[in-house]
């Protein structure tokens, strides 16, 4: 069975499969925000998915981020750092990509256990 949650007519914020919960990329609402700002959103957004599934971020699996600007590297690894779960970092991809906003500054998709 595959649950799917917040279902759009373009996406589903998250999807269920097999004990695998698969969230699609989050962004910030705030894009004003800093760096910093945009990540601790984007987080926040994450583990509010991630409860609805019966899970939290010490059951990612998988985590790609995608930063427009490698120079924001440093500074949104400190807020990355400050929440990932204690000896329970998930593997990570980063890479530099256009987004599809100009002011989005990040997006991070996640793969979890339940």
């Amino acid at each position: 069975m595959i649950q799917r949650f917040e279902v759009g007519k373009r996406l589903s914020e998250m999807a269920v499969h097999n004990g695998t919960v698969y969230l699609s990329g989050q962004i910030a609402d705030d894009t004003s925000a800093t760096i910093q700002g945009q990540t601790r959103q984007v987080l926040e957004a994450i583990d509010a998915l991630l409860a609805q599934a019966g899970s939290d971020k010490s059951r990612i699996l998988h985590a790609q981020i995608f930063l427009p600007d490698l120079g924001d590297f440093a500074a949104m690894n400190e807020v990355w750092e400050a929440w990932v779960a204690p000896d329970n970092a998930p593997t990570r991809a980063t890479v530099q990509a256009g987004l599809a906003d100009p002011k989005w500054k990040i997006e991070i998709v996640v793969t979890a256990a339940v």
